[in-house]
């Protein structure tokens, strides 16, 4: 495999894209950065480039590979599920066209490796549990929708012209820098609170659990698969699983940290019913197989990361 030594990241200023980048940087690799103007951090180290600006803007885009000319290309920018239910045009275009439009000025710019982060939203509610790596993709939510759209365009140039794409999706994240307006994030704003001190209402009931990985193990997939030849992935994307849990059980664990930690169960049906029709455990066989991956951080670990990392900074 070709060893690329310079990255294009979109979405590079968010949480998810430094972390990326701060792990690509430690091996050397000279990094780009994509991403909307009032999002630049200050004492920013880990850039050689940071290009601000819409990821729609095909002038932009074209201008930064022709002049860059990136190996390749880690694709986290996008507009995320809440936001895009409000507005579905915008979702479409921020999340589907421009995907669809990077991939092509990617192929034409030669970039050998193009990551995608996709979601096991894209299978909708009515999964099986343990969900299989082939179970039909039927989303019904929009975010879901734009990312299985941009699947099947990857898997296309996969197919019919060698496109190297290479796509992940995650299960529920379990992150200190979960969106206060992510209500499906209830369990990383549940550890927050504790932290803080502060009373937690659930809106999910005590036995409503979900398919989650932990924040590390997430940058930690996304580098291993960008390191693995070509060759060794036989499908175009991967289903991950960290490990599960109930509200009950996160309510149990943060209890024995901080003993004072007060909860109350104000259960939201939306959110209790969307949560309960995703699987508690995504078979991740062929991850293990094509490029030896293994998750590092089960439930309890996670749990004691997250209060560090929250406590710490």
């Amino acid at each position: 495999m070709k060893t690329f030594r310079k990255a294009l990241i979109t979405g590079g200023n968010g949480n998810l894209g430094r972390l990326v980048a701060q792990k690509l940087s430690t091996k050397g690799v000279e990094l780009i950065c994509l991403d909307l103007c009032e999002t630049e951090q200050e004492n920013e180290t880990f850039y050689k480039n940071i290009f601000l600006g819409d990821i729609c803007d095909q002038d932009l885009v074209n201008r930064i590979l022709k002049e860059q000319r990136p190996q390749a290309i880690f694709h986290l920018a996008s507009l995320l599920s809440g936001s895009s239910e409000i507005n579905i045009e915008r979702s479409w275009q921020i999340n589907t066209t421009a995907s669809i439009n990077l991939m092509q000025a990617a192929k034409v710019c030669d970039v050998d490796l193009f990551f995608f982060a996709s979601t096991i939203a894209t299978y909708g509610s009515k999964t099986v549990d343990p969900l299989p790596e082939d179970f039909m993709q039927w989303p019904e939510n929009m975010y879901g929708v734009t990312k299985v759209a941009v699947e099947r365009f990857g898997s296309y140039l996969k197919n019919t012209c060698g496109f190297d794409f290479r796509c992940l999706r995650f299960p529920m994240v379990l992150s200190p820098f979960a969106p206060l307006s992510a209500k499906t994030a209830y369990p990383s704003h549940a550890c927050r609170s504790a932290v803080i001190g502060d009373p937690f209402n659930f809106p999910v009931s005590r036995e409503t659990g979900m398919s989650c990985m932990f924040l590390d193990d997430v940058i930690r997939s996304i580098f291993e698969i960008s390191q693995v030849p070509q060759t060794s992935l036989k499908s175009h994307a991967y289903n991950l699983h960290g490990f599960h849990f109930t509200a009950q059980q996160l309510c149990e664990i943060l209890k024995q940290f901080y003993p004072n930690f007060e909860y109350s169960f104000e259960i939201d049906p939306y959110v209790d019913n969307l949560v309960k029709g995703w699987p508690n455990e995504v078979i991740s066989d062929s991850a293990a197989i094509d490029w030896n991956w293994e998750s590092e951080f089960y439930f309890e670990k996670s749990i004691s990361a997250m209060i560090k990392l929250l406590t710490h900074g």
